[in-house]
């Protein structure tokens, strides 16, 4: 075991773990930010989704050892008041049906848009198309990730 100093969601954690521990684990078990979800454990579904140092990452397969001084945010950190320009148009559109996946959704097309802000329909699909919905809300999801390109700050 060995204690871990990381940075989530713009405050400082400590977590005792083994070094291979998934940082899925880490938020959920140590932490108790429950919202980042456990899907597959293979990094293939997308429910996992969280953003290191910004980037659209797996949390179920990256061990906290590999997160050194990296910053996290899960979609509790998304926002304050869940009003980030993704969370708003996933309201608006009414995306959610099950909604399991939708935390590993919003996190992936959060960070694609802070890359392509201003997307087409087949970026969008492509860029999303690593994140399983098993109730098939694919076009709702498409259609509020175009939404919500619209609502990013310029």
């Amino acid at each position: 075991m060995a204690v871990f100093k990381l940075t989530i969601n713009g405050r400082t954690h400590q977590a005792d773990v083994e070094a291979d521990t998934p940082l899925l684990w880490v938020l959920r078990d140590h932490l108790g930010l429950v919202g980042t979800k456990y899907g597959c454990g293979i990094a293939q579904c997308g429910a996992c989704t969280v953003h290191v140092n910004g980037e659209a990452t797996r949390s179920c397969v990256l061990p906290v050892s590999a997160i050194g001084a990296g910053k996290v945010v899960t979609i509790e950190g998304l926002s304050a008041k869940g009003d980030h320009p993704v969370q708003q148009a996933w309201n608006e559109v009414d995306v959610p049906q099950c909604g399991y996946c939708q935390a590993g959704q919003i996190m992936t097309a959060a960070a694609f848009l802070k890359r392509n802000p201003k997307p087409a329909a087949a970026d969008i699909d492509s860029a999303m198309s690593g994140n399983i919905c098993r109730c098939g809300t694919y076009h709702r999801i498409r259609e509020a990730v175009q939404l919500a390109s619209t609502k990013l700050k310029k």
